[in-house]
């Protein structure tokens, strides 16, 4: 049977994470930690940061999905990782890992095994680059930029699918959804400016984890947080340059649009295919 998925599908999504108010755990680094925060906020769901050995476990227990992201790694909360993906999966949580400058340095490779060994990811979202070290192609990461376009990681995010039986977000110019189920939705929203704002791709990942939290199917899920945030984006660039001023002005926008798009003017803006792969 064919992949079938509607705005109106992703809109209902989006109402209900603002209905919901999912507890969103994240692990995340240290640069995006105030934006991954408000992000949550704007769209509607809770944000909690905690990473103390101590409590990961107990934090996970009262969360509804926990989002871990390694870019800025050091051994505590690498640990820290381990134990919040353990206490997830035992709870069946869904989990969402951003492979963070994946490819950059031994390190991080090492850091990611670990991590997927500890158990498997409901959704893994990284650039193209990204995707392709995660999954062990051979491919140079400068720092947290792409080297590789959204589109060539298609083959390594259909390994990462294999490998772990969840969904795989390839974020670029078009971002690529892939799941076990041989779903494919490609998303063409979004303003290039968003790359100039530090933190709006990890941003993109926590998004995803609140989507998961009231959404079991993580493909469409995260076709809607995706979808969310690329025509949030483009609002707000529009926005901006309409007032001559620049990407500091647009991210307060961006959380704006997050906040208050409404479902008329989401599923006019929405570039969305969706086939099989």
């Amino acid at each position: 049977m064919a992949a079938t998925l509607s705005s109106s599908d992703l809109w209902a999504d989006i109402a209900a994470v603002r209905e919901r108010s999912p507890l969103v755990h994240s692990i995340t680094n240290l640069v995006v930690i105030n934006l991954n925060a408000n992000t949550l906020l704007a769209a509607g769901a809770s944000p909690v940061m905690a990473h103390a050995h101590e409590e990961v476990a107990d934090m996970v227990a009262i969360a509804q999905a926990l989002v871990v992201n390694i870019g800025t790694l050091d051994p505590y909360w690498v640990r820290s990782m381990e134990l919040a993906l353990q206490a997830a999966a035992a709870r069946g949580l869904p989990t969402v890992l951003d492979p963070v400058g994946a490819g950059a340095t031994p390190y991080r490779n090492q850091t990611l095994e670990r991590l997927l060994d500890a158990a498997a990811p409901t959704v893994i979202r990284g650039n193209g680059s990204e995707i392709m070290s995660t999954a062990g192609a051979a491919i140079r990461t400068r720092g947290v930029d792409s080297s590789a376009a959204a589109g060539d990681a298609l083959g390594a995010a259909q390994a990462l699918v294999q490998r772990t039986g969840g969904a795989v977000c390839v974020s670029g110019a078009t971002d690529h959804v892939l799941d076990a189920q041989r779903r494919w939705s490609r998303l063409a929203n979004g303003h290039a400016w968003m790359t100039r704002i530090t933190g709006v791709g990890c941003s993109a990942t926590a998004l995803v984890g609140a989507f998961c939290a009231v959404q079991p199917d993580a493909w469409r899920a995260t076709t809607a947080a995706m979808a969310l945030l690329g025509v949030a984006g483009e609002i707000a660039a529009e926005q901006t340059r309409a007032a001559g001023q620049g990407v500091g002005s647009m991210q307060a926008r961006l959380l704006d649009a997050l906040q208050l798009i409404d479902q008329a003017t989401f599923e006019r803006r929405l570039r969305l295919e969706v086939a099989s792969w």
